[in-house]
């Protein structure tokens, strides 16, 4: 008896425990559909490319229909390919409230190995 007695302290402790260091965590305000609302900075640009700076308008006036369209949290990411190349193209706000533009680009062959950015816009364009 006395050892469930001991057992029973040390689990009232640890409940106890738990409790105040969750408690010293702060945590985001759960969003309307039960998630935690979270807010992510937007990235700064660090490329230099024909495409950084516009909006996603910019990119489907210039290839078309994207392959993938995905939107997550506060980003959008736009996909273009074709035979040579396949284009990556990520859109942030710079603030909240403002449109997004596109602040990374990425490209590749098909066959998965890094393509020349330029060439891969100028190769789709066609």
């Amino acid at each position: 008896m006395n050892q469930n007695r001991r057992l029973a302290t040390i689990a009232s402790l640890a409940l106890l425990l738990g409790g105040c260091a969750g408690s010293a965590i702060p945590r985001p305000a759960p969003s309307p559909g039960g998630l935690p609302a979270t807010t992510i900075p937007a990235p700064r640009p660090v490329q230099n490319n024909s495409l950084i700076g516009h909006p996603a308008n910019a990119a489907l006036g210039l290839f078309g229909k994207p392959r993938l369209d995905v939107t997550e949290g506060g980003g959008r990411k736009l996909q273009f390919g074709g035979s040579a190349c396949i284009l990556d193209i990520y859109y942030y706000a710079p603030r909240q409230g403002a449109d997004p533009l596109a602040t990374h680009v990425d490209a590749r062959t098909p066959d998965g190995r890094d393509a020349n950015i330029p060439s891969c816009i100028d190769a789709l364009r066609r």
